[in-house]
């Protein structure tokens, strides 16, 4: 389910995408599942469709779904995606592993979460 939070800084097509992106990676919407149309999720989340719409289009570029004209929007395939997101998430990445071990968390246990979650036990269960 994507919550809107109007008290939050980020705008609202920002608070959506997030939302999104969560639900595609969680596995909530499989890959290559359609997605609900841009006047469709306006109208449940009461909001304007551009900005359904924004948030799409940044989730296209980003590699998160496929857009197929006059068909509507799709979840995308694992393993595509944006570069420069990537890079992003590695830059986060390296910088939590770096902390979790300062805490005190050893190699084979960030690799344990790291397979686990690559076997589908990253959280889930949250829908559209």
């Amino acid at each position: 389910m994507i919550s809107l939070n109007y008290r939050d800084a980020r705008p609202i097509y920002e608070q959506v995408r997030d939302g999104l992106r969560r639900l595609v990676v969680t596995g909530a919407i499989a890959q290559g599942e359609k997605l609900p149309s841009v006047r469709s999720l306006a109208a449940s989340l009461a909001i304007n469709p551009n900005t359904i719409q924004r948030a799409y289009a940044a989730l296209e570029a980003e590699g998160y779904l496929t857009a197929e004209p006059g068909k509507g929007n799709y979840a995308a395939k694992a393993g595509g995606g944006d570069n420069v997101r990537k890079d992003a998430l590695l830059d986060q990445f390296d910088s939590t592993t770096a902390e979790l071990v300062f805490l005190g968390m050893s190699v084979e246990e960030l690799a344990q979460r790291v397979r686990r979650t690559r076997e589908g036990g990253a959280r889930g269960g949250d829908e559209v």
